[in-house]
């Protein structure tokens, strides 16, 4: 009987053993991070932000600060593109002082505001959500132009011109690159089934249990044709997305639109008054009040991370964007997935 008993316990053993390594999950892999080299003509500085802006001032310059982060991608794009650009370092060498800021480094700054901080909180402090993230002072310590993400090195120029000409005391960016944009007329976007149907009234939306996107594109739009062909056809990214009212228009038409507040606008109208300056961007809204956007070049992994950022309510409570980004991943990972933030 004694016998049977250590067998029956051994056995159960055995088998819970096995059960155990049957529910063991290897984590997934994760891929899509890049190193990058800084170029060896930005600025070493005591990163006294306030006297960095005066010395460029002195030299008839302005000041940029580039966020970036180790590993990231679009960084990598910008380092290897935008600035081995001839045209482009030359006119940076001419109109701007360039200082990095690595957004989790430990080096210390002395704000605008005189305190001291490293570079971590001092990115905190001035919102830094997405890398590259581009901030250009005026002589007064005003920032006449932010990028939160990466603009293809055309664009970038035409920014740089903006802030350079000091074209930001007369108009909004959106508005200067009115003139540079190779589309200005309306034309036909390509649909999406799961796209809210007209007529739209933003003021009922908004009222209802989903989160609301407005998404922002062009016609002819190299962007446009990348989020449609690829990442709005990644399974991942549509389970996030069908969830939410979306709410697809033309930047250049003139739409019908009731917004938020229930007043008669356009599209053409409403993309102004947000200052929509890329497409496609997308603005997103949690019971009418914005949360975050996307106005910059994303892969699929970084536009599911900013739809679910909204869909589960994190900003609530994780301030920070890429530390949801980081979690996000590691959760996935762990259900065995691999994650490829640069697919």
């Amino acid at each position: 009987m004694r016998r049977l008993l250590i067998l029956s316990c051994l056995f159960f053993f055995l088998g819970t053993t096995v059960s155990m390594a049957a529910e063991t999950v290897k984590p997934g892999k994760f891929s899509g991070g890049e190193a990058f080299e800084l170029p060896k003509w930005f600025k070493s500085t005591f990163l006294d932000i306030n006297d960095d802006i005066a010395e460029a001032a002195g030299s008839g310059k302005r000041l940029m600060l580039y966020f970036h982060q180790n590993g990231c991608p679009y960084c990598a794009k910008f380092v290897n593109e935008n600035l081995t650009d001839k045209k482009t370092v030359d006119y940076l060498a001419k109109h701007f002082d360039s200082i990095d800021i690595n957004m989790w480094g430990d080096r210390e700054v002395t704000g605008l505001d005189g305190k001291h901080y490293n570079e971590k909180t001092f990115s905190a402090k001035l919102n830094v959500w997405f890398t590259p993230t581009v901030l250009f002072f005026d002589e007064k310590g005003n920032i006449a132009l932010r990028i939160n993400g990466y603009y293809p090195k055309e664009k970038f120029l035409i920014a740089l011109r903006y802030v350079a000409e000091k074209k930001n005391t007369e108009l909004t960016f959106s508005d200067y690159y009115k003139q540079f944009s190779e589309t200005k007329q309306p034309g036909k976007l390509i649909a999406e089934s799961m796209f809210v149907k007209p007529a739209y009234d933003l003021s009922k939306l908004k009222q209802q249990n989903k989160p609301l996107a407005l998404l922002f594109e062009e016609a002819n739009c190299k962007g446009c044709e990348q989020l449609h062909n690829v990442s709005l056809k990644d399974k991942d990214t549509l389970d996030i997305l069908k969830q939410f009212n979306i709410v697809q228009l033309d930047r250049w038409a003139e739409t019908p639109v009731i917004d938020l507040d229930g007043k008669m606008t356009t599209a053409k109208k409403l993309a102004d008054k947000l200052q929509i300056a890329f497409a496609p961007s997308a603005v997103l809204y949690d019971k009418g009040v914005e949360v975050i956007r996307i106005e910059a070049f994303l892969k699929s992994f970084h536009v599911q991370s900013v739809f679910d950022y909204v869909l589960t309510g994190s900003y609530k409570t994780e301030t920070s964007f890429q530390r949801y980004i980081e979690h996000r991943a590691a959760a996935i990972r762990q259900q065995g997935k691999n994650v490829n933030i640069w697919k």
